[in-house]
């Protein structure tokens, strides 16, 4: 695909600066874009690169006192560029429409219109698929699922019996989704395993990355709510609810019956225990280990989870510790010194 800087410049909705005649085909970082290029420049640490770079054009803020490229100025250069990788970039759906030989897809399965499904791949009884899902191979859908529109299943996924997931769904590599909650009864020493009978809802527009585990509920549902992002390798456990918009990061772990409020932030390696709530819009920094529930709008990190500036004070203090306690045995052999003193002058 090749563009011209000015009419790039009419889709980003930005304004051109030097030649817009600039032919594109394509983009890349400020420092490793070459000729035919476009670049972005939103942050000072990359300011050398201004004078370095060898993309043939920049989208830049509109304040910015630069000509040696021709650019396109826009309010947010980091929007405008995720926007222009959407543009050159599109890959279009990775199998076209149809079943391959190999598929195994039940006879009482609803399919919508141009759904692909690749080799492989296991479709359940009484399944139900809407138009342009694309599920790749070495995938398998359980009884009674329920897949919107525009949902792309990527390879070894496993989509547990009776889930539910919503439109424009994107499930990474060896995802597994409804798979049973860790329950036991333990007695006597030994454990019994709790029936898991509840199910999984993904609402609209969630990304879960690769081998991530949502499992279903012990009964009821666990719910990923609209819009809400996780990477790989992330744990949810049974009856989790997680809310809209919210960002979990690598090897975050959920335990059961924990609601995570909309728009809350969890740092990689985060673990939080279960029964508790994260309010909205909390973040929880990287390795935090969250034991109680966390108010809204509140920034934790640590373990046991501890406001943010006080956690900051506590492992400051803590690499002074071994001075503190060389000081703390000083200042005992002083005191026992003068209370030997004190005993023989009486």
């Amino acid at each position: 695909m090749e563009l011209k800087l000015e009419e790039l410049a009419t889709r980003l909705a930005g304004s051109v600066q030097g030649d817009g005649r600039v032919v594109l085909h394509g983009v890349a970082g400020i420092k490793e874009a070459a000729a035919g290029q476009i670049a972005f420049y939103a942050d000072s640490r990359f300011e050398e690169w201004l004078a370095r770079t060898e993309a043939s054009a920049l989208i830049l803020p509109p304040d910015i006192d630069f000509d040696r490229l021709p650019s396109i100025r826009v309010a947010d250069p980091r929007s405008a560029f995720r926007q222009a990788m959407e543009i050159f970039h599109v890959d279009g759906r990775p199998l076209p429409p149809g079943i391959h030989p190999s598929a195994h897809v039940s006879a009482d399965a609803q399919l919508g219109a141009e759904v692909a499904i690749g080799p492989h791949v296991t479709v359940g009884a009484r399944c139900r698929l809407g138009d342009r899902v694309t599920i790749l191979p070495g995938s398998v859908i359980g009884n009674d699922v329920i897949i919107g529109d525009d949902v792309l299943i990527y390879p070894n996924v496993v989509v547990w019996k009776e889930t539910q997931i919503g439109n424009r769904v994107i499930l990474h590599s060896g995802a597994v989704i409804g798979d049973d909650g860790f329950g036991f009864l333990t007695r006597d020493g030994r454990h019994a395993k709790v029936p898991q009978l509840g199910h999984v809802v993904i609402e609209d527009d969630v990304d879960i990355g690769a081998n991530t585990c949502v499992d279903r509920a012990t009964t009821g549902v666990t719910r990923i709510q609209r819009g809400t992002r996780i990477d790989n390798l992330v744990q949810v456990a049974h009856n989790v609810t997680i809310g809209e918009d919210s960002i979990l990061c690598a090897q975050v772990g959920i335990a059961g019956s924990t609601v995570v409020g909309k728009r809350v932030t969890l740092a990689g390696q985060v673990g939080i225990v279960g029964h508790i709530e994260v309010g909205d819009g909390a973040i929880v920094g990287a390795q935090g280990g969250v034991t109680k529930s966390v108010p809204a709008e509140s920034r934790v990190s640590g373990y046991p989870a501890t406001p943010h500036g006080l956690a900051r004070r506590m492992y400051a203090a803590l690499r002074n510790l071994p001075d503190l306690v060389r000081e703390v045995r000083r200042l005992a052999e002083r005191v026992r010194n003068l209370e030997d003193k004190q005993e023989r002058s009486e």
